[in-house]
């Protein structure tokens, strides 16, 4: 079959030749027909992450979307969605023409969305619903403040607090991303034009304070956000994009009785990440959860991941063709 293909840890992989997957017991065959590059994928691929340094040759790619081609447990040619530990411990993933994947790790799709849109969304919808929804307890009627705005999970993170019932959603975006942050259906964007702590809390303040912050990035927007917290408010960190470090104040989270709360998709039961999906997708199909992505053929892989390691790229999807 052919592949995205990756020969040496830190190197984009490279289409080509690679052997096909063979079925065994409880598992399910998938071609593929669209499958995201997510910032997980390169972090593994880079040899760098506390997963260690991935076994190669293999194939990338930690999710897609596609329909069942051989299984014991779904029908030939359902529509699936599908998880992959590639890159994680010795497994090939989702960039190729096909995929064998546990039947635990498939979710059938249901939702009426392109497949493309589907793997654009995955785990970055399921990461910001559950944030929301499983730690941040977000209750209709609270005010959100969604922080990296115009990326996969912030775009994904102002949909889904707007179907759980936010009255407000205010998003703080990077200057070329602020588009995508109010096409993606916040009410208010605050373009991220500068590092300092003080300016970027003062430029916050008149749309707060807020109830949950959605935090994939961390850092300088993290430590200003939290000062802009209502009482009981919670700040819920999904990612370090910004940085690996903030500074919250003690007084200021105790005047409030505030929480600062940790989150990753790794902590959920198989259970809840595809009930997740399937209320991301139809909400999604409802038009209420939106994702910018670019779609590029899988040949294009080596150029696409480039793109993406250097940050020059929102969401993109390949396409086996």
């Amino acid at each position: 079959m052919r592949a995205a293909v990756l020969h040496t840890a830190g190197s984009p992989p490279s289409y080509a030749e690679h052997p096909a997957p063979s079925g065994t017991p409880w598992s399910t065959l998938v071609r593929v027909t669209a499958a995201p590059v997510v910032p997980l994928d390169l972090l593994c691929a880079s040899g760098t992450s506390y997963f260690g340094v991935p076994t190669t040759p293999y194939v990338p790619g930690g999710q897609g979307v596609g329909v069942v081609a051989a299984s014991e447990s779904y029908a030939v040619g359902a529509r699936v969605w599908f998880y992959t530990p590639a890159g994680m411990r010795p497994a090939d993933g989702s960039l190729a023409e096909l995929c064998l994947v546990p039947d635990a790790d498939v979710v059938p799709l249901e939702a009426s969305v392109p497949d493309e849109l589907a793997a654009a969304l995955g785990l970055s919808g399921v990461a910001a619903w559950m944030a929301l929804s499983w730690r941040a307890r977000l209750q209709p009627g609270e005010r959100v403040l969604v922080l990296g705005g115009g990326g996969a999970v912030g775009q994904a993170g102002i949909g889904a607090a707007r179907a759980l019932g936010a009255s407000t959603v205010v998003a703080v975006a990077r200057p070329a991303s602020v588009e995508r942050a109010e096409a993606a259906g916040a009410d208010f964007v605050v373009p991220l034009g500068t590092t300092d702590v003080d300016a970027l809390a003062a430029s916050l303040t008149p749309h707060g304070p807020y109830d949950v912050v959605l935090d994939p990035v961390f850092g300088t927007s993290a430590t200003a956000a939290a000062r802009e917290l209502a009482a009981g408010g919670r700040l819920v960190n999904l990612g370090g994009a910004s940085g690996d470090t903030a500074v919250f104040s003690s007084a200021g989270l105790r005047s409030r009785s505030a929480a600062i709360l940790g989150y990753t998709n790794n902590a959920l039961t198989g259970e809840q990440r595809a009930a997740a999906l399937t209320a991301v997708l139809g909400h999604a199909a409802a038009g209420r959860i939106r994702m910018a992505y670019d779609v590029h053929p899988l040949t294009d892989v080596a150029a696409v991941w480039t793109g993406q390691v250097a940050g020059s790229h929102g969401r993109c999807v390949l396409v086996p063709r």
